[in-house]
Formats: C-alpha cells, sequence, structure tokens
C-alpha cells in the first residue's frame, strides 16, 4: 500500500475537484492511455490504465472517496484495489471502461469524440414542419399607414382522412422491418481501433420508419396534400423594405404529428414617383419659378398625408431644405411620426421673350451691387485673389 501513487496524483487533480473536473480528468487521460490506442507499447499504456481506472473507481464514488480522504489507501483492503484478484484489467472491454464514467457519458460519445461518426439510431417521433418564405409588394403609403390583406400561400398540409399517417382510415401503418422503426440502416466498419458504426437513412422506408401497406385513397400513403390557402396578412404601419412578418404555424406540415412550420412575409415596397425614404423621414424635390425663389411665395407641398402650404422665404436659394415636422413615416412602434424634407430646386426661365430678356438684363445691371449679392462677391473676390 505504501508506494501506491496518490489517486488524486494519478488523476492530475486536486483534493477539491469537483465530480465533473474528476470525470474530464478520467476521461482525458482514458484517451490518452488505453491499449488500444497505444499500439507502440501496450504494457505500459495497460498498467497505466489499470491506474487510472482505479483511481477513477474511488474517487467517482461519493462514499469511497470520503473513505479515502480519511484513511487513504488502507481504507480499502479487497480485491480490485492493489490485491490480485484473478482479474486484470485486459478483461475489461472499452466499452465497458468508458460506461464507470456514468452520467449518461458512454462509449459511443467518447469514440465519436476520438474517430467522428457514431451517428446512433433512435426512434423518429414528431417533426417539426419546414418554414415558408411569401415576398409581398405594397405601395409606399400602404408602408406607412399598415394595411390588411390577403395572400395566397401553397403549401403541405396534414391529411384529414389519415390524420397524417398516410394509412387507409382503420389502418395503421407498419414498422419497417429493415430498420425496426428507426428509420436508419447501421453499417459496421471495422478499422485499427475497432469497429465504427455508421448510420445512413433506410432505402426501404426512407426514413420514416414504417411501411404503409394500405395507403389513403386521399393523400395516397403521404400522409400530406397540396393546398393553397387564404391567409390574412396584417401589415403594421411604419414597416420598412426588407423587414418581415411571422406567420406563425403558416408554413409546411410537420412529420409523425408535429407542428407546422411558420410563415414568413417578407416586406418590398414600390419606390414612389416623387417621394423617397430613409428610416421615418421622406424626402422630396420641388421645383420654383426664379421669381418666387426671389420674391418669396407660398406654395402647395405635396405629403403622404395630402397638401400642405409652405411657405418660401424671399431669396431662397436653389438646393436650400426645409422641413415639415409630423409628415413623415409613423414609428412602428408608438404614435409619433417622422418628418418631410423638401428640397428647392429653382428652376431657370427657357424661352423668353425679348421684353423679359430686357428686364433681366436690366435687374443684372441693378443688381450687380454685391450688397445684393453676397455669394457673388464672395465667388468674384476669390477669382480675384487668385489671378492677383
Amino acid at each position: 500500500m505504501a508506494d501506491k501513487k496518490d489517486y488524486y496524483e494519478v488523476l492530475g487533480v486536486t483534493k477539491n475537484a469537483t465530480d465533473d473536473e474528476i470525470k474530464k480528468a478520467y476521461r482525458k487521460l482514458a484517451r490518452q492511455y488505453h491499449p488500444d490506442l497505444n499500439r507502440d507499447d501496450p504494457k505500459t499504456a495497460e498498467a497505466k490504465m489499470k491506474e487510472i481506472n482505479e483511481a477513477y473507481d474511488v474517487l467517482k464514488d461519493k462514499e469511497k472517496r470520503e473513505r479515502y480522504d480519511q484513511f487513504g489507501h488502507a481504507a480499502f483492503s479487497g480485491a480490485g484495489y492493489g490485491q490480485s484478484s484473478g482479474s486484470t484489467y485486459t478483461n475489461i472491454n472499452m466499452e465497458d471502461i468508458f460506461n464507470h464514467m456514468g452520467g449518461g457519458f458512454g462509449f459511443g460519445d467518447i469514440f465519436e469524440d476520438l474517430f467522428g461518426g457514431g451517428t446512433r439510431a433512435r426512434k423518429r417521433g414528431p417533426q417539426r414542419g419546414a418554414d415558408l418564405r411569401y415576398d409581398l409588394r405594397i405601395t409606399f403609403e400602404e408602408a406607412a399607414f399598415g394595411k390588411k390583406t390577403t395572400i395566397k400561400v401553397p403549401r403541405m398540409e396534414t391529411c384529414e382522412d389519415c390524420g397524417g399517417t398516410g394509412a387507409k382510415k382503420g389502418t395503421t401503418p407498419d414498422e419497417c422491418p429493415d430498420c425496426h422503426g428507426t428509420g436508419m440502416r447501421q453499417t459496421m466498419t471495422r478499422t485499427p481501433f475497432g469497429t465504427i458504426s455508421n448510420a445512413r437513412p433506410c432505402e426501404r422506408c426512407h426514413g420514416s420508419g414504417q411501411i404503409v401497406k394500405n395507403p389513403c385513397s386521399h393523400c395516397h400513403g403521404e400522409g400530406k396534400i397540396k393546398v393553397t390557402r387564404d391567409i390574412e396578412v396584417n401589415i403594421p404601419k411604419g414597416i420598412d423594405d426588407g423587414q418581415r412578418l411571422r406567420i406563425q404555424n403558416g408554413g409546411q406540415a410537420g412529420e409523425r404529428g408535429g407542428q407546422p412550420g411558420d410563415l414568413y412575409v417578407y416586406i418590398n415596397i414600390k419606390p414612389h414617383r416623387i417621394f423617397t425614404r430613409q428610416d421615418t423621414n421622406v424626402y422630396c424635390e420641388i421645383p420654383i419659378s426664379f421669381v418666387q425663389a426671389a420674391l418669396g411665395a407660398t406654395i402647395e407641398a405635396p405629403t403622404i398625408d395630402g397638401k400642405v402650404d409652405l411657405t418660401i422665404p424671399e431669396g431662397t436659394q436653389s438646393g436650400a431644405v426645409m422641413r415639415i415636422r409630423g409628415k413623415g413615416i409613423p414609428y412602428l412602434r408608438g404614435e409619433e411620426r417622422g418628418d418631410e424634407y423638401v428640397k428647392i430646386k429653382v428652376l431657370t426661365p427657357k424661352n423668353l421673350s425679348s421684353r423679359q430678356k430686357k428686364l433681366l438684363r436690366e435687374f443684372e445691371d441693378g443688381g450687380s451691387d454685391s450688397t445684393n449679392n453676397p455669394e457673388k462677391k464672395s465667388f468674384f473676390d476669390k477669382i480675384k485673389d487668385l489671378f492677383e
């Protein structure tokens, strides 16, 4: 007993280690020292693995661990703890070793970590249906103020006659004899490290796990039928281009009694002839005449609510932006609204009469004073400085 290593030292953990830490340490060492994975020196690996297994067998058990902490190796004198019992580590198969770990952790889990694969067939239960996408094109105003509309959605639904089983009413599907209801077929492959189990969908039942001998006449054994449903969509005010609406259970039918998927309605907003949008603000451009810009005026400005009066200050320049409060897009959540921004475009007159041209020349001659046009003075001052 005296020359035996401390069990905590064997597993490389402290005396305060949790059960989970002990389990992880054992798992790591089992990977490292299992004889099947150490073909170059199997005897050394076998001895090391026996030591690791012995330590873990004590420390994973709460009662044994308490006795070991109190009395050390002297707490155990029976076979299996250093005494010869006619049983050696090599008589324990790999699965037994890893099943020592308990807590739902088995050989299949660690084998999958080491070598990949390891898919295990299970009875196939209900499966949720696939989601569907519907692209809905709406107008600028419909996006701003919301709308209720009805769309037609083609989808697969559970057959009402057979309840989705695919079998004729009064009958039930049979378990697939090839996969025994799992929907998967197992194949075994031998490797230098042992036998690896692989799984693939059963070819006979196509992964369903069931064989329908008496198919439903309505769905022809599929368990689902294709229908086109009218679905009401409530478009909220303020929705933006590219956003989506989720309609629960509006998608494809589920498998084996599973819930339907969801329907996602993606919003696409048609371009407007006048307005553009950024978040909740609306933008437009309004042309005005040279006289209106110079003398000022009150004009009718378009908004998504209709026309409103907009005052143009005297001397307004082309490109000036004016704000109309509260005439933008409603907030998606809330009662407030964005603003409308109007960009002014001053139109240059064309096809002037001789009299109009004469009046404009007189205006130009009389308005050349820099006090009437400070921007013009600033520009020509820059030109003058450049050449001087």
